[in-house]
């Protein structure tokens, strides 16, 4: 289960990474519905660790940068 659930998501990956580099608007349109229903598989299907870490490591990365921005603005 785990690697459908891994497929899914690199789906959903590409078609996101696609839709925001294509020009047509029609193709755009597509990949990021491709991209919104992959993702929802993905949350549905998913075993409890790759859903934790799915949420969990944009929350690390957003409090990263959140940090370095506050070192900065106090030098």
């Amino acid at each position: 289960m785990l690697i459908i659930s891994l497929i899914t998501l690199a789906i959903a990956s590409v078609s996101a990474f696609l839709s925001f580099n294509l020009k047509e608007d029609v193709v755009k349109a597509a990949l990021g519905c491709v991209a919104v229903l992959s993702s929802l598989l993905t949350l549905l299907f998913a075993p409890w660790a790759l859903k934790l870490s799915i949420v969990a490591i944009p929350l690390l990365l957003l409090d990263r940068l959140n940090n370095e921005t506050t070192e900065e603005s106090t030098n």
